[in-house]
């Protein structure tokens, strides 16, 4: 047992619920990368926000793209110095709770990891709905369906079907779950590569004419639908500046942040405390992901044009009732488009999928190991901590799947409930300025456990390497905290959802301040777990 005070390893492995996790090391580095590549995944999340971009026109969608991923090498580098430091399942939990203490890291943690990733779910089950429901009913000429999973029921149906396959997957164990999102990834990169041959070797003219006859054909459009797109949600583009680009990378965000999010599984990673591989992980599927979307990005200006791209999304978003596009305009379907053939349409929209099927468990797995390593320090209850035979820490699965139903029901039909969620991004972000910070003190805050570990030999003119890169990633974090509180435009300074937030950091609050009384009640010191480390 690896531990910062002196202590036996009879009274250490006494304070948490058991000597040894039950998790088993089933990953490799590349299905860390994969992971990675899945979880700022360019197709679901990278899509998704970039339509977005007609709110700042001003601002260069492949310029921010490109800055922020190279800057935010800075959160893939904090990552792997703290994953290589402690390599434990739990991650931000584990590292804030011995760095920062107890409380700020169940807080953080539990709210960031656990109660903000039930609402993820409707997201993502919107997300499924955009890019593969209504894009497949529509090439089958099935309007009925395309209606229903655009509508709330089809919204709440559609959350049920991702909670339910997360939790599928993530019960099989972590090496079944490698084998579903290699599949997933390789035939998904198969599809990606297409889509982007597609638009290279077609001509803007080329565009014009397949998306005329299909959209008559899919959408029931009729003359000039391209122009008509156009003049339906036209956005005057001045001409691009850089502060309006850099004020792109907060929403930019919602798909790059989260190279870092397999962070919590690295107790089941083997060669997890190998520095250059976890960067090789996370910087690495950063890196590629980024410069795979900015050709995207770019050959989406040359095919489809800026003004026909912008004008389609602002079409959507503002919701214009002219526009021959009934639906979110999925660059898949447009890509599938220069198919004359719904078979082969559909076939393409089918493999892009796969980006969907091969992320959707990140909903819940990254989370369950939180909700598990908190268990195991005897915080919440130890049945929490429960594993079946193949790893799987089932009792926190179903902390994550069961909450989830309701959450998702209030977000389809509450009146106001999908508004108290604008700010799931800016939590979740919370949490990881809570582990750069940790991450910029651990070389004082732990100097045993800092010159112990790998990392200690990397310093940037004496400054120690993983401080460095906390700090800017910090200071890349308050850059985003300050635009979405004082900017509209993000949809994220909304007063409800900035008390519905606080409510969830109340309740985090309440629950640690609770089993923290009731141990000591039991003769147990919290303090004490704190100072060690868990075993693998």
């Amino acid at each position: 047992m690896a531990s910062g005070q002196t202590a036996s390893s009879a009274g250490a492995g006494d304070l948490f619920q058991r000597r040894a996790t039950g998790l088993l090391r089933g990953w490799s580095v590349r299905d860390a990368f994969i992971y990675a590549a899945f979880s700022i995944n360019l197709i679901t999340l990278g899509l998704f926000i970039f339509s977005y971009g007609p709110f700042i026109p001003e601002g260069s969608l492949v310029m921010s793209v490109v800055l922020s991923g190279l800057y935010l090498i800075f959160q893939a580098v904090t990552y792997a110095s703290l994953i290589a430091v402690m390599p434990r399942a739990g991650g931000d939990y584990v590292w804030q709770s011995r760095i920062l203490g107890g409380g700020v890291g169940f807080v953080l943690a539990v709210t960031g990891w656990w109660f903000i990733l039930w609402h993820w779910v409707p997201i993502y089950a919107n997300i499924l709905n955009v890019q593969v429901l209504v894009p497949l009913s529509r090439i089958f000429g099935l309007g009925g369906a395309a209606d229903f999973f655009n509508g709330a029921t089809g919204l709440f149906v559609a959350s049920l079907a991702v909670a339910l396959l997360a939790s599928l997957y993530i019960s099989l164990g972590m090496r079944a779950y490698a084998r579903i999102q290699k599949f997933c990834f390789y035939v998904g990169v198969v599809g990606l590569a297409v889509m982007l041959v597609l638009l290279l070797v077609h001509s803007r003219s080329d565009f014009i004419s397949a998306f005329n006859a299909q959209a008559s054909e899919v959408f029931g459009a009729g003359g000039n639908a391209y122009q008509q797109t156009i003049e339906a949600g036209s956005v005057s583009r001045p001409e691009v500046a850089f502060y309006p680009t850099l004020l792109l990378i907060p929403m930019v965000v919602f798909f790059n942040l989260w190279s870092n999010w397999g962070a919590t599984l690295y107790g089941e990673v083997r060669g997890a405390s190998d520095f250059r591989k976890n960067i090789y992980a996370m910087g690495g599927a950063l890196l590629a992901t980024t410069v795979v979307a900015a050709v995207m990005l770019l050959l989406f200006a040359k095919t489809f044009g800026w003004d026909f791209y912008y004008a389609a999304n602002n079409a959507y978003w503002s919701g214009a009732e002219n526009t021959p596009i009934p639906d979110w305009p999925y660059p898949g379907l447009f890509a599938a488009f220069f198919f004359d053939n719904p078979l082969l349409q559909a076939l393409l929209v089918g493999v892009l999928s796969l980006w969907f099927f091969g992320w959707c468990g990140t909903v819940f797995l990254s989370s369950t190991r939180v909700v598990f390593a908190t268990a195991f320090d005897r915080v919440l209850p130890e049945w929490v901590a429960k594993t079946s035979r193949n790893g799987v820490p089932y009792v926190a699965l179903l902390l994550m799947l069961i909450p989830s139903i309701p959450i998702s029901y209030l977000y389809a039909f509450g009146e106001n409930f999908a508004t108290y969620t604008l700010d799931a991004t800016l939590v979740i972000a919370m949490t990881f300025f809570g582990s750069a910070v940790a991450a910029a003190v651990l070389p004082w805050r732990k100097p045993e456990i800092y010159n112990a570990s790998p990392i200690a030999r990397y310093n940037v003119f004496g400054i120690p390497l993983i401080t460095v890169a906390a700090g800017a990633f910090g200071i890349f974090l308050v850059f985003c905290f300050y635009q979405w509180v004082f900017r509209d435009v993000y949809g994220v300074n909304n007063p409800q959802s900035m008390v519905y937030m606080l409510v969830l950091y109340a309740i985090a609050v309440v629950m640690y301040v609770g089993f923290r009384l009731l141990r000591r009640a039991q003769g147990m010191d919290l303090k004490m777990v704190y100072d060690e480390i868990p075993e693998d």
